[in-house]
């Protein structure tokens, strides 16, 4: 038996204490968490598979490649470009997940006041098999917005920004 490993929560972002929690995963035969990486991770692949995502940014420089403590900007949801924080970054290796979450929000007036935290866990299972897991807790009155559209958007959104993850990486690996 194995255990599968779970995001890396701060207490502020702890699931169910927002306003909106959606957890999405999937699980592939025949691809590699290093191959899902450099798909997650180098954001100029990111509107190549994922509809949702416009106008990434980097405002203190940089770019392309998350990495930890990198601030960078972009469009999702309808919402205004937003500001995000890579607040941890670990890359895959042999018997450790990946890891990548970011802080996002915008500010503003407080009914319009988004705070985020988007977190990814990617790890190599037995059996020639991938994990993907992404999970975002949101804070603020639009996230408590979303929260009440069926379905979801955010729970849909982040299902086909894995989907589209695992078409690109198929894609390379030659699938």
């Amino acid at each position: 038996m194995s255990t599968q490993n779970a995001i890396n929560w701060p207490e502020k972002y702890l699931p169910g204490t927002g306003d909106n929690f959606v957890s999405n995963e999937v699980i592939v035969r025949g691809l590699t968490a290093a191959g899902i990486w450099h798909f997650l991770t180098d954001t100029s692949t990111w509107e190549s598979y994922y509809d949702n995502v416009a106008g990434i940014s980097f405002p203190r420089g940089g770019g392309r490649a998350l990495e930890a403590d990198l601030v960078f900007g972009f469009g999702t949801f309808g919402f205004p470009p937003l500001a995000a924080r890579v607040v941890e970054f670990r890359a895959p290796a042999p018997g450790t997940p990946g890891r990548l979450s970011w802080t996002a929000g915008q500010d503003g007036p407080p009914e319009e006041r988004l705070d985020v935290l988007h977190a990814w866990l990617v790890e190599d299972l037995p059996g020639d098999r991938v994990r993907i897991l992404t999970q975002e807790t949101q804070i603020g009155r639009p996230a408590a917005e979303l929260a009440r559209q069926l379905p979801n958007p955010m729970l849909n959104g982040h299902q086909a920004w894995l989907d589209g993850l695992v078409t690109a990486a198929s894609a390379r690996h030659g699938h």
